[in-house]
């Protein structure tokens, strides 16, 4: 089976075929620490389509460079529905890009907090038309929940490019 990066370029190339536009990709990630953009860049020739990442580790590096409100860190948390969209949303206005994905999540072994289990995970999607989330939850080590959360980040970018596609 092909890896979903591969995936995505084959997508990305369908869609260009189709609609004569070649969509660019970035990445805004936490805590999956740039693994995502890493494997986006392991396909030969994603320079064409996939223009940077920004590693949001820390909280000051999601307000301050990507434009994640502060009320939304208190309110909500670092770990939040509303914290992966803002990211997305920043990534994809600070990049450039027609799309961004975005991840933030406890991957532990710590970290955990009332209501918040280790290996919570929330995605990010965003577009200039459409920003949507998604949430999982892990249950593997901190490698594995880091690995588990890349391909899911990757995924949601696929499927999302398959709707694209299937529009067109």
């Amino acid at each position: 089976m092909a890896k979903t990066e591969a995936e995505i370029a084959e997508l990305l190339r369908q869609y260009r075929g189709k609609t004569g536009e070649l969509l660019s990709i970035g990445t805004a990630e936490s805590a999956t620490g740039g693994t995502v953009a890493g494997r986006l860049t392991d396909v030969t020739g994603s320079s064409d389509y996939f223009k940077g990442c920004v590693v949001a580790y820390g909280n000051e590096v999601k307000t301050g460079v990507l434009g994640v409100k502060s009320d939304t860190i208190e309110n909500d948390g670092a770990v939040s529905e509303q914290t992966a969209i803002e990211m997305a949303e920043g990534g994809r206005r600070l990049l450039g890009v027609d799309v961004c994905i975005s991840d933030t999540g406890i991957a532990g072994p710590t970290g955990s907090t009332p209501g918040k289990p280790l290996g919570l995970f929330y995605f990010g999607l965003a577009t200039e038309q459409v920003s949507r989330s998604q949430q999982r939850v892990f249950h593997g080590d901190r490698y594995r929940n880091r690995r588990d959360a890349t391909e899911t980040a990757l995924n949601m970018l696929k499927q999302y490019l398959q709707q694209c596609l299937s529009q067109e």
